[in-house]
């Protein structure tokens, strides 16, 4: 609790600081004001939205408009799941601002996010890790989304409670803590592949695993290490929390699919299992080469897509984003439960396959914040080369710098 309460003051902090002074000395940028044309993220006065900035930017005018007025037949908002803004509303009601709502649930589920990280850390790698690991997530540079008015603090407290309660064996709650990801970001159904393999695979704390025979053969060693039993039930839970939002689309709207079709409304196009890695990697080197030597006649960029030059640096800090988070996953194969690598690998399957033209990765750094294992694995690897402090200070400056971008409605991620 000590650690966890620390990690989110000192980090909140910075997140703080940097989004007043970057408002303050940048101001809003330049033709953003269409983003949000009914103020919902500015609904104070000028001290208070100042203090807001860091806050409620971008999607955030989705999730508050949403609570406010529904899905309203718009197939854009679908893509935004709706436990989120259902708590936005009821909390909302309570305290008289959705907004205010909002960042008490990120910032509470933060909290319990990172309480229960150390809880699962020191489980899987020792006392010692679980302080480093839970600093490390908290000032990580996209860090700045557990506080605002997002789905990422909320699902990451869902996520690790899913994984955790797994972990030791707690079927019933891990179906429920999964079912509710679902129904609350369009990765949580994945949460169903580390519950199946951990209850196949383990480890676990509820039960003896089969003793596998030396003499064993590769094939072999494939089969589940532990009984299949009705308590694998409980996992159906995770596809029924998407189920149930499909089906309240189906009744309300009469397009139970509209989840899946917004993609296309939001400039995303299906590029082939992991596809969006090699365009990826393409954007990226036209970024390079844009940078070194402007960019070439005629431009393959539509107006509308904004600066070709700023695109271009985009490109490349998300395809560095990838990059770091691919060899994380690498290394939480090797040092963690297969069960995480495998769901790290899943909930990336969807940003990856549907990439965004002329921004292949948008979104990725948002898609692997929320991914703890990774971040259990980079303690691991900082603490055995003695960098922690180096790391988590790194970190904490490029928190800020991605902080003030977002609070001046520049775009980040």
């Amino acid at each position: 609790m000590r650690v966890s309460w620390t990690a989110v003051w000192s980090s909140r902090l910075v997140v703080l600081a940097a989004g007043v002074l970057a408002v303050l000395a940048f101001h809003r940028a330049p033709g953003t004001a269409g983003f949000d044309p009914s103020g919902v993220t500015a609904p104070f006065g000028y001290f208070g939205n100042l203090l807001a900035a860091p806050f409620a930017r971008w999607d955030s005018a989705w999730y508050l408009t949403i609570a406010q007025i529904g899905y309203d037949h718009d197939p854009s908002r679908t893509a935004f799941f709706p436990l989120y803004p259902v708590l936005l509303h009821w909390l909302g009601f309570v305290v008289g601002s959705d907004l205010v709502a909002g960042v008490l649930i990120s910032l509470g589920s933060f909290f319990v996010a990172l309480v229960v990280l150390y809880r699962l850390t020191r489980l899987e790698l020792g006392e010692d890790l679980a302080p480093v690991t839970v600093m490390l997530i908290a000032f990580s540079p996209m860090a700045f989304f557990f506080s605002a008015v997002y789905s990422e603090g909320l699902f990451l407290a869902l996520s690790v409670g899913c994984i955790w309660q797994a972990r030791i064996g707690r079927w019933m709650w891990a179906g429920v803590l999964g079912g509710l990801a679902a129904a609350e970001r369009n990765s949580g159904v994945m949460l169903l592949v580390p519950i199946v393999l951990l209850f196949l695979y383990g480890p676990r704390e509820d039960a003896v695993a089969r003793i596998r025979a030396a003499t064993e053969s590769r094939l072999a060693r494939l089969r589940p290490r532990y009984r299949l039993t009705p308590k694998l039930g409980w996992a159906l839970l995770v596809p029924a929390g998407l189920a149930a939002y499909v089906l309240v689309l189906a009744l309300t709207t009469g397009d139970g699919l509209a989840p899946f079709r917004s993609q296309e409304v939001w400039f995303r196009h299906f590029a082939g299992p992991l596809g969006g890695i090699w365009d990826g990697a393409v954007a990226a080197w036209d970024g390079l080469r844009q940078l070194l030597h402007g960019p070439p006649p005629p431009l393959y960029f539509a107006k509308a897509a904004g600066d070709p030059m700023a695109i271009a640096g985009q490109n490349l800090m998300l395809f560095a984003f990838l990059g770091v988070g691919i060899a994380a996953i690498v290394g939480t194969f090797r040092r963690l439960p297969f069960a995480y690598g495998a769901y790290c690998v899943a909930a990336l399957t969807l940003p990856l396959s549907y990439p965004v033209t002329p921004r292949p990765l948008i979104s990725v750094p948002r898609y692997e914040v929320v991914l703890f294992p990774l971040f259990m694995w980079g303690a691991w690897w900082i603490a055995r080369r003695r960098w922690t402090v180096p790391a988590i200070a790194s970190g904490a400056v490029l928190l800020g710098l991605f902080t003030a971008e977002f609070a001046t409605w520049r775009f980040v991620a």
